[in-house]
């Protein structure tokens, strides 16, 4: 049983600010929902760079989520962008 609390946690909802919102729909949802949606998001625009598959090319909305200031970020740097976005 302890280890579904752990993993109740990461499935907690979280809230989702107004720039992630504008691509993965109103909060709450749990990360993982989160990061489906953006993922879907990033393949059905094609963000994603067709020679370095890790890189993500940041849109109008996206470049929102990334801070304003980057136009292509890493997915791993991508984590921790969006994560700033969860509350």
């Amino acid at each position: 049983m302890a280890t579904k609390q752990k993993n109740s946690k990461f499935m907690q909802p979280m809230q989702v600010s107004d720039e992630l919102a504008a691509i993965v729909g109103k909060g709450p949802m749990p990360r993982t929902k989160v990061t489906q949606k953006l993922w879907d998001y990033i393949k059905s625009r094609k963000l994603q760079d067709q020679k370095n598959k890790r890189n993500i090319i940041a849109d109008e909305k996206l470049s929102k989520v990334f801070g304003g200031n980057k136009k292509t970020v890493n997915m791993f740097e991508m984590t921790k962008l969006v994560n700033k976005h969860l509350s």
